[in-house]
């Protein structure tokens, strides 16, 4: 049997913290408004949680320190954040996108994404089902959404993106190398500025199209497990599903934190504690899983939660702890205070692929030889006779 093409949707929210302050205060349409501290003359703390797109002309953006934000744009409108008024209407919005798919994964308080493969002949072609999809949020908010179409999450999210605000890009399977060709790299997930430097630097790549033609094993070679990914998505590749009830099936660990912290030590060691929980429970249990989840919640209460899929099921801890770290570096908001990190993995298989015949399968396994014995020591002295060095 022919395999049915895969239709994926990214539905974002214009300028969400914005928009709900503009429709509870229509007096604030065209203004340039910014969700954040007080900026008290320009010599506030704290960073901008959300700016407007007329803001944004002034050269406003978001997680800008409100002192900056206000010495662009003196005359702009600063409002305290109200999350209990942006999750009411998050919910109304999550509840008409689940009522075009029950395969709906929701990345944040303002976006998320949809698998309409099968759907055709109920909502018609890609680009009616989102005009469709655009309409019924309108109608049930008064609000404006970006969405992208295309046959996995990388394209459906990078299209969403493009022609904001109210914006609507529809990818074809076989556009797909095309359509991320030229794009600069940092369109990418997964490479922030230290990455994007970095690549620049060493491979000499400006383009995703340039990125797909270097060879995986020098990628590989160079960051290991973040390398093939590269690779895969500069090539359009991305089989992550859209994850339902993902969350149900996982082993995970979270924390919150004593105090709201932006301290970069100890968000790192916090990370090494929650990955090496996870890879422990996943060993003890038999399990190894392929999609690692982080969960991030800020000191508003804002919570995003951000999945990396890997090629072969892990229960390694290194793996678990290099995907964690690449993303949150790659979707932290700098200077925000951080309330809860989580780690999660799912995506289960019985047993690791072992891939004895290949270098990263080789590691893998002398990883899991030593995490193995550890465990055999923690077992028989408890948990904390063992502890990573970036826990220290």
């Amino acid at each position: 049997m022919a395999r049915i093409s895969r239709l994926i949707a990214h539905v974002d929210m214009d300028s969400f913290f914005t928009a709900v302050e503009v429709l509870d205060d229509p007096s604030l349409a065209g203004k340039p408004v910014m969700v954040g501290a007080d900026p008290r003359g320009g010599r506030g703390r704290g960073v901008v949680s959300a700016a407007s797109y007329e803001a944004r002309r002034f050269g406003v953006h978001s997680a800008m320190p409100v002192s900056r934000a206000f010495r662009l744009c003196p005359r702009g409108v600063f409002l305290p954040g109200r999350m209990e008024r942006y999750q009411e209407v998050s919910g109304q919005v999550m509840t008409v996108l689940s009522g075009f798919t029950p395969v709906m994964e929701q990345i944040s308080v303002d976006e998320a994404f949809l698998d309409l493969t099968g759907c055709g002949r109920l909502l018609g072609g890609p680009g009616e089902t989102g005009v469709k999809i655009k309409k019924a949020v309108k109608a049930a908010t008064g609000l404006t959404a970006s969405v992208g179409l295309g046959p996995n999450k990388l394209a459906a999210k990078i299209a969403s993106d493009l022609e904001k605000p109210d914006g609507l890009v529809v990818v074809a399977q076989p556009d797909v190398g095309v359509f991320l060709s030229s794009l600069p790299i940092r369109r990418l997930w997964g490479i922030g500025p230290k990455t994007e430097e970095a690549l620049k630097k060493k491979f000499r790549v400006a383009t995703v199209g340039e990125l797909a033609g270097i060879p995986p094993e020098r990628l590989e070679k160079e960051y290991g497990l973040m390398g093939r990914y590269l690779h895969q998505r500069a090539n359009g590749v991305d089989d992550d599903p859209v994850g339902g009830d993902e969350e149900a099936k996982s082993i995970g660990r979270e924390t919150t934190f004593d105090s709201d912290t932006s301290d970069q030590k100890q968000i790192h060691k916090t990370l090494v504690y929650l990955c090496d929980r996870v890879a422990g429970r996943l060993r003890a249990s038999g399990a190894a899983g392929r999609t690692v989840t982080l969960k991030l919640r800020y000191e508003s209460f804002e919570t995003h939660t951000f999945r990396q899929t890997l090629a072969a099921p892990t229960d390694v801890y290194r793996e678990i702890l290099e995907l964690a770290e690449m993303l949150f570096q790659n979707n932290y908001m700098a200077g925000r205070k951080v309330r809860l990190l989580g780690v999660s993995v799912s995506n289960f298989s019985d047993s690791p692929e072992l891939g004895l015949f290949d270098e990263t399968g080789k590691n893998r396994e002398k990883q899991r030889k030593v995490e193995l014995a550890v465990d055999k020591v923690r077992g028989k002295y408890g948990k904390r006779s063992v502890l990573r060095a970036g826990e220290l």
